[in-house]
């Protein structure tokens, strides 16, 4: 069962300063609304545990020059899918939603061909899935964080499973796709 958020004007003092400088340190947010340190730390400590407030690294995709993919998808096990997309490093994030198409996926790469590739290898031709309607993102309209993933087991055998290899593909060996940032196989230069 899901927990509603109780917050107070504090916390909504608190989560709005933050919003507006993500750097702010305790001691400069306690001096702005008049409070002590410590209760400013008991306050934050709160929000991450009810998960209101998060810390995460990553890239701004409304500022480098990545593209994202989200990708409509229609399929018989929505669990198995995602599954596939567990341990990608293009795998940006994955919805289970209501309607005809189940799944939304979000994917993250560095040329178009590349993000095409993962939806014709691992949705197009996986039997669970019965449509994949792809959409490329323009641009967002605020700030989008991608969580940072630059730190891999590296193998010849992407985390995806499936049996791909790369080097057997035929996207990767006609340049239509940078490859597995995990193998050796990989052309791109975001995570090498």
């Amino acid at each position: 069962m899901r927990e509603f958020l109780d917050f107070d004007k504090r916390d909504r003092e608190i989560l709005s300063l933050l919003e507006k400088s993500p750097e702010m340190s305790q001691n400069e947010i306690a001096e702005k609304l008049k409070i002590s340190q410590p209760s400013v730390s008991s306050r934050i400590h709160k929000l991450k545990q009810k998960g209101a407030l998060a810390h995460v690294v990553g890239m701004n995709l409304k500022k480098v020059s990545l593209y994202m993919a989200k990708v409509d998808v229609m399929a018989s096990n929505t669990s198995s899918v995602l599954d596939i997309f567990k341990d990608c490093p293009y795998f940006l994030n994955g919805l289970i939603v209501s309607g005809n198409h189940n799944l939304c996926l979000f994917f993250i790469g560095e040329d178009i061909a590349t993000l095409e590739a993962i939806v014709d290898g691992h949705l197009r031709s996986n039997p669970l899935v019965k449509s994949a309607e792809v959409c490329i993102v323009i641009t967002p309209v605020k700030d989008l964080v991608m969580p940072l993933r630059m730190s891999f087991d590296f193998s010849d055998v992407p985390p995806c499973g499936n049996g791909c290899n790369c080097k057997e593909c035929v996207h990767h060996t006609s340049n239509r796709c940078l490859g597995c940032p995990v193998t050796d196989s990989y052309n791109g230069k975001i995570w090498r």
